[in-house]
């Protein structure tokens, strides 16, 4: 029996990111993923995108019809379309990353690891207790699996955004239930905010490091990978010195 498809999959809309964070992603998925795989990315944009690059339009979503909803990324949502494989003929296993994420490790077994879904354990903050939520920077699923998590979310949008204040914290709540969530391993995806930039006062002299056993690394909150590799970081009195590896892996 033939192995599934893998795809990594990718989503680019608006002008925050341009087309040069689609290629060094798909860059480094070639670079860290061993075999054959398919690069998709879900756009409004496709200008500047490399050609080994599937592209194709984001499924829409019936909830933008609905006035003054905010977006908040559940845009993300639409990877559990069944336009997916009806439309766009995509079948076999997808693993989804941000596209600020830097891969700095294999991903091969992030195909392998058994479960019917994988992500993120959202990181956890000293001051608050734990939670189910997942951080959907990297998820992985079979595609056309789930397509209940977007007509739910499509017939109780007011409802699901009143619940939950993002589409990941909505996702995780919604498998669980179903007993489907799972999570990668904590030492796969570090978060760089967290888990990278040593610790005070020693931020001021020690460079970001990468935390052993990292695979890839994700930007949210106060930078994203040029910010880090320039030494900037958004929030006052935060000092970083420039974390000069990310110049070796996110790059085409």
């Amino acid at each position: 029996m033939a192995e599934p498809t893998r795809y990594v999959l990718c989503m680019k809309w608006g002008t925050k990111y341009g087309p040069e964070y689609v290629n060094r992603l798909y860059a480094m998925a070639r670079r860290y993923l061993q075999g054959v795989f398919t690069f998709v990315c879900l756009t409004d944009d496709t200008r500047g995108i490399r050609d080994e690059v599937q592209c194709f339009p984001i499924p829409e979503l019936d909830w933008q019809r609905y006035p003054n909803q905010p977006d908040r990324a559940w845009k993300k949502l639409a990877t559990f379309s069944p336009a997916l494989r009806d439309a766009y003929g995509l079948r076999g296993v997808a693993l989804f990353l941000d596209l600020d994420v830097v891969v700095v490790g294999a991903l091969d077994a992030f195909f392998e690891l058994p479960g019917t879904f994988r992500i993120i354990h959202d990181y956890a903050r000293p001051w608050k207790k734990r939670r189910i939520t997942g951080n959907s920077s990297v998820y992985r699923f079979e595609i056309g699996a789930h397509p209940d998590v977007l007509e739910y979310f499509q017939q109780n949008v007011a409802e699901v955004q009143q619940q939950f204040r993002n589409e990941q914290a909505y996702l995780s709540d919604y498998l669980h239930r179903q007993g489907q969530l799972q999570y990668w391993p904590e030492s796969w995806c570090p978060s760089f905010k967290y888990h990278c930039i040593p610790a005070w006062p020693s931020n001021y002299w020690r460079a970001p490091f990468i935390p052993v056993e990292a695979r890839v690394v994700v930007f949210h909150g106060e930078c994203n990978p040029p910010d880090a590799l320039a030494g900037r970081r958004n929030r006052r009195f935060r000092h970083i010195q420039p974390a000069t590896w990310i110049a070796e892996h996110w790059h085409e």
